[in-house]
């Protein structure tokens, strides 16, 4: 086992729910099971000939963002460490002196709940709280519990509850005795909600079909808001990137909207649009997603995949990366093997930006390399690096979405006389105006580029418009 004691902030003064209540005062030990030596070279290499994304990270970097899922929901994280595993025991997944070892200091340190970032079998959960007299959940159990507390919306809620009814539809997970819910529902911090998951496998269905049943309502409101906004129509430009990426502060920068960001993995959950003017004047819907993680459970990914529908229809992505963070690479590719299983192309360079974001974070000497790198790319592949949190670069980025759409809207000369005051304000309205100029006669000279399916209404309303490219 390695890893230091994780230093604990001293307590603050804050009002929180009872469920943060209940997770804030319980002592936790994180623990990073990664296969070592041969075997992770052997894991790789498999992944690596089957077609499936191999996990770049270092396992300090894995133990890292373990220890901040932990944070994310207010566990008490006493202590981290990494335990190499050679080969995965099918009883308890670690080793028989691990174990031992383990229990050993959650006597000492008085530890309550024991995260395990991997996926355990229903036996080795239920096996391992045998042996250590403490509750254990693994990383697609803690994924969930997050899952669970942010979830804000109707369908939020729903797809929430439906993938962690379909996690506890194969075990049961004992309630923490010493603990008390104080509501009902699911959820993994025990106590009365969990009831119903420890009850007969023919209910926890019959709410899955009733959930199902709901969310084909939702999916279907949904689906007529996204109607309405083709019929206005605004392109649909949509955020994604590796969780805690800045997604929602750049989306705050771009529409002064006011979304919940903060430092914490999986701040967003619920999908948010806005309207956001390009540098020319034409309107988009800009919209914010779930972020993106390593190893994201794949009932998780099928769950969520109605609030992705915003990415898989948009007509420009941007990838946010967190160009400050070690990870950077790894986390990219995260979140470009996910958007392959969405079936979207991510070597289409016409469709998606890739937004370099935390400049502020970079010393000089990074920031002039990383400048220099974008650069040397072709103009239509090249990254645009940004501060969300300062504003610094946000102009460039917003002529490279409009420069992505650009791609295919055709550009209009129009003649238009002074007395057509109607015309001029139509054409604001509807298209973006690239230059304008007044004649000699008082007639204003404007080069326009339009959407292709407002062309034809540009051309009925103007017939004498000539285009230009």
């Amino acid at each position: 086992m390695t890893g230091p004691r994780v230093p604990r902030d001293p307590p603050k003064k804050r009002v929180v729910d009872p469920e943060k209540a209940i997770a804030s005062g319980t002592r936790t030990l994180v623990i990073g099971p990664y296969a070592t030596g041969r075997r992770a070279a052997f894991l790789a290499a498999s992944d690596d000939e089957a077609g499936h994304h191999v996990n770049l990270r270092v396992p300090e970097a894995r133990l890292e963002e373990a220890v901040g899922l932990s944070a994310a929901i207010d566990l008490d994280v006493v202590q981290a460490s990494i335990a190499n595993v050679a080969s995965p025991r099918p009883a308890t997944y670690l080793g028989k002196g691990k174990v031992e070892e383990i229990g050993g200091l959650i006597k000492t340190d008085t530890i309550d709940l024991v995260m395990m970032d991997c996926a355990l079998s229903p036996v080795q959960q239920r096996n391992l709280e045998k042996a250590w007299g403490a509750k254990v959940i693994d990383r697609t159990g803690l994924i969930l519990e997050i899952f669970g507390r942010r979830a804000r919306t109707r369908e939020g809620a729903l797809q929430v509850e439906l993938a962690h009814l379909a996690y506890q539809k194969s075990r049961l997970v004992r309630s923490w005795t010493h603990l008390e819910r104080q509501r009902g529902g699911f959820g993994f911090l025990g106590g009365p909600g969990e009831t119903q998951i420890e009850a007969d496998r023919r209910l926890i269905q019959e709410r899955m079909v009733r959930i199902e049943r709901e969310l084909e309502n939702v999916k279907r409101t949904r689906s007529l808001h996204r109607e309405s906004r083709r019929k206005v129509p605004y392109p649909v430009v949509a955020l994604v990137g590796y969780t805690n990426a800045g997604k929602s502060t750049l989306f705050n920068r771009l529409t002064a909207a006011d979304v919940f960001a903060e430092n914490l993995l999986f701040a967003t959950l619920d999908p948010t649009a806005r309207v956001v003017k390009l540098p020319h004047g034409a309107p988009v819907i800009l919209s914010d997603t779930v972020g993106f993680i390593s190893d994201l459970p794949t009932m998780l990914v099928a769950a969520f995949r109605a609030t992705l529908e915003d990415v898989i229809a948009a007509d420009v992505i941007l990838h946010v990366r967190d160009v400050s963070h070690g990870d950077t690479e790894a986390q990219s590719a995260d979140v470009v093997a996910i958007l392959r299983d969405l079936g979207i192309p991510t070597d289409s360079h016409e469709r998606v930006v890739e937004v370099w974001n935390k400049a502020d974070q970079l010393d000089e000497p990074e920031r002039n390399r990383l400048m220099a790198l974008a650069s040397h790319r072709p103009a239509g592949e090249r990254p645009v690096l940004v501060s969300a949190l300062t504003g610094d670069g946000i102009d460039v980025l917003k002529r490279a979405i409009e420069d992505r759409l650009a791609s295919e809207r055709p550009v209009y000369h129009l003649s238009i006389a002074p007395e057509d005051g109607a015309g001029l304000n139509w054409v604001y309205e509807e298209a973006e105006v690239l230059d304008r100029r007044e004649d000699e006669e008082g007639r204003t000279q404007l080069a326009v580029r339009v959407a292709p399916e407002k062309e034809p209404r540009l051309l009925r309303r103007f017939p004498a418009a000539r285009k230009m490219r």
